[in-house]
């Protein structure tokens, strides 16, 4: 304060002020300090979920936990048949022997979901899951060397994922208001990618220093987080049976999404860019012949994609503030495509590269988000398992069918032009979904309709 005033007192300091880190001597970095800090709260991932519902809570970090788990036995066991067998092909048949039950059983398991308590289901299969990791971890302290025997337990571990993922999927619209699910379904990504990025580094550490029994082991424990969550769950039986499991519900489910424009065409788009965008199989021959790499620039390619998608849901408090969900997905699947594309240009220019994909990833992550939320809101509950079902088949057959096309592309052509027509193809399918379904465009969460 001025001397030339000394009778007059200084005024309180301004409480808002002071929780920013300043005082009414500076307000304009008063001003400016709160309203950085305010941008920032709303920039970061909404918890609002984990702090409202301790239920969903504790299925939050038992998926967490559990995924970090499961990536570390996914690395063990294509160590231990690559270990016994020295052949490429042999560890590759590993994606396959665990493809063909997540495939047969997701849409069976979605059936299952809307007929039987969803509570006992996702129990059965986290108890399923961990007994699997344990007679991996036996095997391993007994020295087995069955080849034979790991793609069985790979298999066991299909079935009993694509079984209980959709019941599990099923249980959060129950669990939370439904202006809190893009925020919950954001979590859920965080949850995910931490597991496909932390898991495969601490897996790697283990086997390395203690053999590929620690990893199993390991992932036997990961699985009590999970269970207990499950175990305190209330009873979870669908609000309206859809009568009974099996072809006839699975049909049933089906039916339902061929009449429901809205959510068809949510599938859609993730398959245009599942299909058309994701050049997977062309990051070998990209990181020898165009970034002068080897394996380890593959790794790098590969893990682009999912850190932009974990920064995307670390950065994902925006979202709930987003009503028009058709058009945030036909916008993200866009800015997929578009980068996928440019990525196809940067030949030579390996960080630009890994930019754009990591960019490509958060995209996919935005667009997810809604796609999930509008799933969970648009459906009835009586439907949900089943959605749930045809939206595993659609993650884990989508970039298979996009390995294919990109190999064709670039076997009759080059990987480049592969990359890029693949990128703006996509772009080109979303551009029709959007001419095709106006409706797709105006679809407000506020008035959610299938």
């Amino acid at each position: 304060m001025s001397t030339n005033h000394p009778t007059s007192s200084p005024p309180d300091p301004d409480p808002a002020a002071a929780a920013d880190g300043s005082d009414d001597r500076s307000p304009g970095r008063s001003q400016n300090s709160g309203r950085i800090g305010r941008v920032l709260r709303g920039a970061v991932a909404d918890l609002t979920p984990l702090r409202a519902s301790a239920d969903y809570r504790r299925i939050w970090f038992g998926q967490a936990v559990s995924s970090i788990g499961q990536q570390m036995t996914a690395v063990a066991v294509s160590v231990q048949v690559y270990a016994l067998t020295g052949s490429t092909l042999a560890t590759g048949a590993v994606g396959l022997c665990s493809l063909l039950p997540l495939l047969t059983f997701g849409l069976y398991g979605g059936a299952i979901a809307d007929t039987v308590d969803r509570r006992k289901l996702g129990l059965i299969g986290a108890a399923g899951l961990a007994v699997v990791s344990a007679l991996l971890a036996t095997q391993a302290l007994l020295g087995l060397r069955q080849v034979a025997l790991l793609y069985l337990a790979v298999a066991l571990q299909g079935g009993f994922y694509a079984i209980s993922s959709p019941a599990r999927s099923s249980m959060i619209p129950r669990l939370l208001p439904a202006e809190q699910l893009p925020a919950a379904n954001a979590l859920n990504t965080i949850s995910m990618n931490l597991g496909m990025t932390v898991g495969p580094m601490l897996g790697g550490l283990l086997i390395g220093t203690y053999g590929g029994q620690a990893a199993y082991l390991v992932d036997t424990v990961a699985f009590t987080a999970t269970l207990y969550a499950m175990w305190r769950l209330p009873a979870m039986r669908p609000e309206r049976a859809g009568g009974r499991a099996g072809r006839a519900s699975v049909l049933d489910g089906l039916r339902f999404l061929r009449a429901q424009p809205n959510l068809r065409t949510s599938f859609l788009a993730d398959l245009a860019a599942m299909i058309f965008g994701l050049p997977r199989s062309l990051f070998p021959a990209l990181a020898t012949a165009y970034y002068g790499g080897h394996a380890g620039t593959v790794g790098l390619l590969v893990a682009a994609p999912a850190v932009g998608a974990l920064t995307g849901a670390l950065f994902s408090g925006w979202i709930s503030r987003v009503q028009r969900h058709g058009a945030a997905v036909l916008a993200a699947v866009t800015a997929w495509g578009l980068s996928i594309a440019a990525f196809g240009l940067t030949a030579g220019h390996l960080w630009l590269g890994l930019a754009l994909l990591a960019v490509a990833g958060c995209a996919d992550t935005v667009s997810m988000i809604f796609r999930n939320t509008m799933m969970q809101v648009a459906a009835p509950d009586e439907m949900r398992g089943r959605l749930q079902g045809v939206f595993m088949v659609v993650v884990v057959g989508g970039p298979r069918l996009g390995d294919f096309e990109s190999g064709t592309v670039a076997t009759l052509t080059t990987p480049t032009v592969s990359v890029i027509s693949g990128g703006l193809a996509c772009v080109a399918v979303i551009l029709l979904l959007a001419a095709r379904r106006p409706a797709f465009l105006r679809y407000d969460a506020r008035h959610p309709t299938p």
